[in-house]
């Protein structure tokens, strides 16, 4: 019987990826739509890592399942560091991909093109049910693009190229986006901390 891992999330997009990063370990990933009963953590931290940390915990406490959690975002340097956190509500609460897309562009409309430098930012918190807890980072260096472009992923990805490539990342195929994105990075030091935890488990 395949073991259950949890995803603090709801997130469909995210399930499919790290099912696909993690499909030699055997586990039934289960994200939040399938335990309705269980809320999600509101994220309200001062770092990807606190929030990470505190969504893992806190779901793992209330399910009792071994619960991985990740906090990410698009740091860009002529920003300042913005979006950062804020990733996901950069142009408001409920604002959706295109719309934070759009807002980024507006704010970068004047920044020279070698002067467009960011990274995406992954931090995975792994907890069990009695919080206990470990966190990893993934780091992807990149650049802004003048235009989104691409129509896979999610969020920033149609206007992030990755260092040493001239496509966005929606543009990539998934396997070569897996292999180099924070995400993925952060995922294969994740992965030992995976084993470990169901180690005995049945």
């Amino acid at each position: 019987m395949p073991r259950e891992l949890l995803l603090a999330t709801r997130n469909r997009k995210k399930k499919l990826e790290l099912q696909e990063i993690l499909r030699e370990l055997n586990l039934n990933i289960l994200t939040l739509e399938e335990l309705p009963y269980l809320a999600e953590v509101e994220e309200d931290g001062n770092s990807f890592a606190e929030n990470a940390i505190k969504k893992a915990v806190l779901t793992a406490k209330a399910s009792g399942k071994i619960c991985l959690a990740d906090d990410s975002g698009l740091v860009v340097d002529a920003l300042g560091g913005q979006p950062g956190i804020y990733s996901a509500r950069f142009a408001g609460e409920l604002a959706s991909d295109e719309e934070n897309n759009q807002k980024l562009l507006k704010l970068m409309e004047m920044i020279e093109e070698d002067k467009r430098t960011a990274r995406f930012v992954c931090v995975i918190a792994l907890s069990d049910a009695q919080g206990n807890v470990e966190t990893v980072e993934g780091i992807c260096e990149g650049r802004i693009a003048l235009a989104t472009a691409g129509k896979g992923g999610f969020g920033y990805d149609p206007l992030f190229i990755p260092q040493g490539y001239t496509q966005s990342f929606a543009e990539l195929p998934s396997a070569t986006k897996n292999l180099i994105s924070h995400r993925g990075k952060a995922l294969e030091q994740a992965r030992p901390l995976i084993e470990r935890l169901f180690l005995g488990s049945t």
